[in-house]
């Protein structure tokens, strides 16, 4: 079982910067390839950034150059630092588990319980 536990969300500025983290204790994390999505109110969810379990990035189109993925798999920790937030950044931010980069991109196995990221304008 993963169990994935989001971190780092909270009020910016539009401009500002932020990093997410997500943690998974079990050891299979090096394993797995990771993602995290976002859903705004009234909103379907959206996916942000995918990572596959040796490195190779994707990045959704409106995110693309501001956010960067990260994963320490020996501390089993993912990372998203978001740079040049934009009020439109606004969401719940979910840390999200698979076993392939496509499947966690489109239909993740596992999900956290969320981080809320909200930017002023």
């Amino acid at each position: 079982q993963v169990t994935l536990m989001e971190s780092g969300g909270g009020l910016v500025q539009a401009g500002g910067s932020l990093r997410l983290s997500c943690t998974d204790s079990k050891t299979a994390f090096s394993t797995l390839a990771m993602a995290w999505h976002r859903q705004a109110p009234g909103k379907e969810r959206e996916f942000v950034a995918a990572i596959s379990s040796v490195g190779v990035t994707d990045y959704g189109d409106s995110v693309k150059g501001r956010f960067t993925i990260s994963r320490d798999n020996y501390k089993n920790v993912l990372y998203l630092q978001m740079n040049s937030v934009k009020p439109e950044d606004t969401a719940m931010y979910y840390c999200a588990a698979a076993s392939n980069i496509v499947r966690v991109t489109t239909a993740p196995h596992y999900w956290g319980q969320g981080t809320q990221v909200t930017v002023s304008s």
